[in-house]
């Protein structure tokens, strides 16, 4: 058992500590009964999302003990669909676009929800805006530290992550690129730094949500909004720790020239 949760872990420079150590272990448990029962991850992820939904649902409703349930349970099956891929082997781009499309269709539909029983619809969707962005920060820095290109293809869903993912994955590769043009190998590994992946992760998408859950469970889901800002000045806050790193390092280099 000890080797198939090890072969479903995915590979990332950062640990996100919650979710590696609270929600793979409560995954791997349903991973290892859908495997036994040929579960496709197609139709976890799916699972996932009405479970999403209806969280959503039951936080329009007032039922905050329920919604908060179901947005736990939401990331334990999100966890499960991508580690069901890996351990059974049948990882596809099928399955990678289908997962981050409904995770933003959630993700949305609860800060819609939080909107409506805030009564603040303005206040939410820029909290959804400022949480999408760290999210994709987090991804694409994190690729871009390990070297990995970032892909898409023709088919249906393919086209679809490009439009709602390609331009951020681009911009955050574009701003990098920029920002390391004519860098030497010191001032590009200053800028790719352990300590700001390591942050970054713990901003990932299990992370958010049992915080979400948190506010919501309290009776305060508004609160979350106000988590998701803190979570982007960190995160300028990390920008500006690395431009200083690469200004360091690069004025270390002029000296000895």
């Amino acid at each position: 058992m000890g080797r198939a949760f090890a072969q479903s872990r995915k590979a990332r420079l950062g640990t996100e500590w919650l979710c590696e150590y609270v929600f793979r272990p409560a995954a791997h448990v349903v991973v290892v009964v859908l495997a036994r029962l040929q579960v496709p991850p197609p139709a976890v992820v799916l699972a996932a999302t009405a479970t999403g939904l209806g969280a959503a649902v039951e936080l329009g409703r007032g039922q905050f003990v329920l919604s908060a349930l179901l947005v736990q349970l939401k990331t334990v099956l999100d966890n499960a669909d991508g580690q069901l891929a890996r351990m059974t082997g049948q990882v596809t781009d099928f399955g990678r676009y289908l997962d981050s499309e409904c995770d933003l269709l959630v993700n949305a539909a609860l800060f819609a929800a939080v909107g409506w029983r805030a009564g603040s619809p303005v206040a939410a969707a820029a909290g959804f805006i400022v949480l999408t962005a760290v999210l994709s920060v987090n991804f694409n820095l994190e690729r871009l530290a390990r070297g990995v290109p970032a892909t898409s293809d023709s088919s249906v869903l393919g086209r679809v992550y490009s439009l709602l993912y390609g331009w951020q994955d681009a911009l955050v590769e574009r701003f990098v690129e920029h920002r390391l043009r004519g860098a030497d190998d010191g001032a590009r590994r200053a800028y790719h730094d352990s300590t700001t992946v390591g942050i970054l992760a713990n901003m990932g998408m299990s992370t958010q949500l049992a915080v979400l859950g948190l506010c919501i469970a309290v009776g305060h889901p508004r609160y979350f909004v106000i988590v998701a800002f803190a979570t982007l000045t960190l995160v300028a806050a990390l920008f500006a720790r690395r431009e200083l790193l690469v200004n360091v390092d690069r004025e270390v280099v002029l000296e000895h020239r």
